[in-house]
């Protein structure tokens, strides 16, 4: 019964440990909830520039863009004031992963609801082609047709701007990836100091304990050899009594021996 107990107990521990909230989703989740109207905004820029791209509307996507940068900029002040004054300061490798989780947000509308409830676990990433201003391919009204020659070089910058855009993607992705390592491996080695000041703190206890110990057992030394010196000096003074003791019991009793016989000798000459 009692295995039964501190196995469900482990397990409501690490059950624990699964649904707490990284620091970079618990300030997401804080902005969710207390500045929503700031947080719609940014996701009503997202909708729009999700459209935008589904339009290939590069003048609508160049100014969204610009919006969406500057709005993320706001948001990341709040969200780092709103840290501080909960006295959580919010380290680069979190900053960075907020703004990872709000990207997404913009990109995915998926992840946009997830933002929106406030309930993060961990930070969101996207590794798809994120909305971006797109290069005009087809001719304007009333223009004359491309002549072969200048379909074709339009053709290949399409190809290449194409391979440009998989390979920003991949960049992307590559970097997102290695940022999070990289905040896995902070919050490790903060875990680890933080592990080790407990365990410095540990010792230095038991430094000063084995001190206080040690200077105790100094001083009962110096009592103990104070009364054995005490203790000899004692019998010494016994030997020296008993020595005396003995002597004075001699001398009794050739006293008394002298008495006796003077009492003898008395007795003698009165019957005479």
């Amino acid at each position: 019964m009692e295995a039964k107990v501190a196995g469900e107990t482990r397990l409501a521990r690490e059950i624990g440990r699964l649904r707490r909230p990284t620091t970079a989703a618990w300030a997401v989740n804080q902005l969710a909830r207390r500045h929503p109207d700031d947080l719609a905004g940014l996701l009503e820029v997202g909708e729009r520039l999700r459209e935008a791209w589904r339009r290939q509307d590069a003048d609508a996507l160049a100014a969204l863009g610009r919006r969406r940068t500057r709005i993320t900029a706001g948001l990341i002040r709040v969200i780092r004031q709103d840290a501080e004054a909960d006295g959580r300061p919010l380290p680069p490798a979190a900053v960075a992963e907020i703004e990872r989780t709000l990207d997404a947000a913009v990109v995915d509308e998926e992840a946009a609801g997830e933002v929106r409830r406030g309930r993060l676990v961990r930070p969101l990433s996207y590794s798809g082609f994120a909305p971006a201003p797109v290069v005009r391919t087809t001719p304007r009204r009333n223009a004359p047709a491309p002549r072969p020659e200048a379909e074709k070089r339009r053709q290949e910058d399409k190809r290449r701007a194409a391979v440009r855009e998989r390979e920003r993607a991949e960049r992307e992705r590559r970097v997102g990836e290695l940022r999070t390592v990289l905040a896995e491996a902070e919050r490790t080695v903060a875990e680890a100091e933080q592990s080790h000041a407990a365990r410095a703190a540990e010792l230095a206890e038991a430094v000063r304990d084995r001190d206080r110990r040690a200077g105790k057992v100094a001083e009962l030394t110096a009592e103990l050899a104070e009364a054995r010196e005490r203790l000899t000096a004692a019998e010494h003074r016994v030997e020296v009594a008993e020595r005396e003791e003995i002597v004075a019991s001699e001398v009794s009793l050739s006293a008394r021996h002298r008495a006796d016989q003077a009492r003898s000798a008395l007795d003698q000459a009165a019957g005479q």
